[in-house]
């Protein structure tokens, strides 16, 4: 049995492709399915059954694309109620397929009708031996799935559900079982962050995943304290795969030159440079915002866009656009007004280009020496949880994802804007950059802030000055 990791990096996802040569199972496979349908090409098997575990808060699935692409069965719980045709599967229920048998274990808890999925291999014997589990959004590599995501009512119920499917997994299945969770890879649908193992056993998680290592009500109590904000779109993702996801398309954004650019940014449409954020602050369109295509890009995308808004792209090369529309599409962002492509210079249609310098931790030490506390507004633009253990004393605390609301506390003059990595920061500073505020983007991480000999604060600030 030969087992396929499909990682979704920018998601923090992990899919999964189970083949014994001839045929394959597919878990949890994203929207982009032409990866898995090239990787069950490159490997000469056939497609028989794509299996979701639950249906999906953070991404849109690409499973009942594949199904119907390839003719496969989709097995998804039969108390989920969906709008598609599915195979319907429930708790104890087996499916063969080859040399392999899959077992259904109901494992609620991330939600009330999530599955995992036990493989058994029959190559040896006909009874089979459990090799491996597809944990989904339970048993995660040193944590649990995160259980606020249904609903906030739920929430407590969820909690202990969790705690009771993890602990089944470990007294049903062999220690030496491998285990294959979806999330647990920076995904926001992990309670807490995972170990960074990059793969386990049943039995290496009984000694060391909190529901097993933790009595009950210590584990509900201590997940449910530790769950901090996740992105809004994750509201627009159940309805989505409840209903029935439509193919993806990824044919490229119609191609826009500098005078249709230039007319959308004034009419305030979103226009997003995908440059390196450097880039982006040593030169950039007016109005135009910065999101670098890296790992957290579709993740603080997503959680900031207007869903409803005209999207245009800008990007080094038509291949920068491609990689981003794939991100997105990830999430259901489907529509795209248009993309330029090429220097920035041969896009700005005579407006000129805005910039403003890139700095660090120890810089903003020195100028708040040389100009005083008052003398520079200071924005942090981390999460709540990270601002709870620290922030540079006299800081604004603005989470990126709020900032949209409340950009006008911001005042004209010196800005610095920092994060935990610099990523959010410059996502931030382009929000705020306008005629009027001299910006300073601090592009650091944060645990040099206090090397650079800067106060930290242990508790939330509000005074900017």
């Amino acid at each position: 049995m030969d087992i396929r990791t499909i990682a979704t990096s920018g998601l923090g996802d992990r899919s999964y492709l189970i083949t014994d040569g001839e045929v394959a199972v597919v878990i949890d496979p994203q929207r982009d399915i032409d990866r898995v349908v090239d990787l069950a090409a490159d490997l000469g098997v056939r497609v028989t059954h794509v299996a979701e575990t639950h249906i999906h808060n953070d991404y849109v699935t690409g499973g009942l694309d594949l199904a119907q692409r390839t003719g496969a069965a989709y097995l998804v719980n039969a108390a989920d109620e969906v709008g598609f045709d599915r195979t319907p599967i429930a708790d104890g229920d087996e499916v063969s397929t080859g040399s392999m048998r899959l077992r259904a274990i109901a494992t609620p808890g991330h939600t009330h009708h999530h599955l995992s999925y036990a493989v058994l291999d029959t190559t040896a014997d006909a009874g089979g031996e459990v090799v491996a589990v597809f944990t989904g959004g339970s048993m995660l590599y040193g944590t649990t799935g995160r259980t606020d995501l249904v609903s906030p009512e739920d929430t407590v119920e969820l909690t202990h559900a969790q705690f009771h499917s993890v602990r089944r997994l470990v007294a049903e299945l062999p220690a030496a079982a491998a285990v294959y969770p979806t999330h647990g890879f920076g995904s926001f649908c992990a309670s807490t962050p995972a170990s960074g193992a990059d793969g386990s056993t049943v039995g290496q998680e009984a000694t060391t995943n909190p529901a097993l290592t933790q009595d009950e009500q210590d584990y509900v109590d201590a997940l449910i304290a530790g769950l901090g904000a996740f992105p809004t779109y994750y509201a627009r993702m159940g309805p989505a795969n409840t209903a029935g996801p439509a193919p993806v398309d990824l044919s490229a954004p119609e191609p826009v030159d500098p005078a249709e650019l230039r007319r959308r940014l004034e009419a305030g449409q979103w226009v997003i440079d995908l440059r390196e954020r450097t880039a982006f602050a040593a030169g950039h369109l007016p109005g135009s915002l910065g999101y670098e295509l890296s790992t957290p890009f579709v993740t603080y995308f997503g959680w900031t866009f207007d869903f409803d808004a005209e999207l245009t792209l800008i990007g080094d090369d038509p291949q920068q656009v491609a990689d981003a529309q794939r991100e997105l599409v990830r999430i259901g962002i489907d529509r795209f007004a248009g993309a330029a492509t090429g220097p920035i210079e041969s896009l700005d249609a005579g407006q000129g280009l805005r910039s403003y310098p890139v700095s660090d931790f120890a810089a903003l030490a020195a100028a708040r020496a040389q100009h005083g506390r008052s003398g520079l507004f200071i924005v942090d633009a981390r999460r709540d949880e990270e601002r709870a253990a620290g922030g540079v004393q006299g800081s604004v605390h603005i989470p990126l994802h709020e900032l949209a609301a409340r950009r006008d506390e911001v005042p004209d003059g010196q800005v610095w804007v920092y994060c935990g990595s610099g990523y959010r920061a410059s996502i931030a500073a382009s929000m705020l950059d306008r005629p009027g505020r001299d910006l300073v983007l601090i592009n650091d991480d944060w645990p040099r802030a206090a090397e650079a000999g800067l106060p930290i604060t242990d508790r939330s600030a509000t005074s900017g000055r």
